[in-house]
This record gives structure tokens, sequence and C-alpha cells, in this order.
């Protein structure tokens, strides 16, 4: 059985380990970001909406914010929040009133003569 002492050595490698391998994710996630902004940027400055100095400083601002640790509170778009978000379900539709027996006579009279009267208009063709 292996002494406590190679189980920290162990713990303490895979935790090297570890970060290690996140820290060349992150440079290869912040290496493809800039290639991404600066083209942007090139194109930016090919259109005539920003300088090459102005262009610098967008690729550099964008970059000092990339690598900027994020607020606890805040979620990138990509990450999934740690709870599922809230949905508040409401009536599809809104309650209808029941129109007065006087509307609904005075509508099928308009429908009635309405009806009438297309046909009317078919027959004059």
């Amino acid at each position: 059985m292996p002494g406590f002492g190679d189980i920290v050595q162990k713990a303490f490698y895979l935790g090297v380990g570890l970060a290690s391998y996140a820290g060349e994710k992150a440079g290869g996630k912040l290496a493809e970001l800039r290639s991404q902004v600066q083209k942007l940027a090139d194109e930016m400055v090919a259109k005539g909406e920003m300088n090459t100095e102005e262009a610098r400083r967008f690729v550099e601002d964008m970059m000092k914010q990339a690598q900027q640790p994020q607020a606890p509170g805040e979620t990138s778009e990509k990450t999934a929040p740690s709870e599922p978000r809230r949905i508040e379900i409401l009536d599809e539709e809104p309650a209808v009133k029941e129109a007065p027996k006087e509307n609904v006579d005075h509508l099928r009279e308009q429908v009635l003569e309405l009806r009438q009267k297309l046909e009317q208009l078919k027959r004059d063709q």
C-alpha cells in the first residue's frame, strides 16, 4: 500500500498537470481570439471605418478585456448558468367576455347582408 507521502505527491502532480493543461487551453483560446479581433480590425481599416492606430488600440483593449477575470455574478454567453433560467408561465389567451346577445344578432344580420351582396355581384358579372 503506498504511503501518505506518495498520495500527496501524486495529488500535487495531478494539480500541476491540470493547471498546465488549463493554461495551454486558455492560451490557445486567447491566441484564437487575438486572431479574430485582428482580422476584424483589419477589415475595418480596409473599409476606412478606423485608422491603423485605432485598430491597434482596439485589438489591445479587446485582449485586455478577455484577460480580465470575470465577476462571479456575470456569465458569458457561451457558458451555461449554474442553475436553469426561471420561466414565468402566463395565460396564453386573455379571457374572452361573452358578447351581448344584441351584438351577436346584429353581426349575424350584417354577415347575411354581405353574403347577399356578394351573391348579387357574382350574378351581375
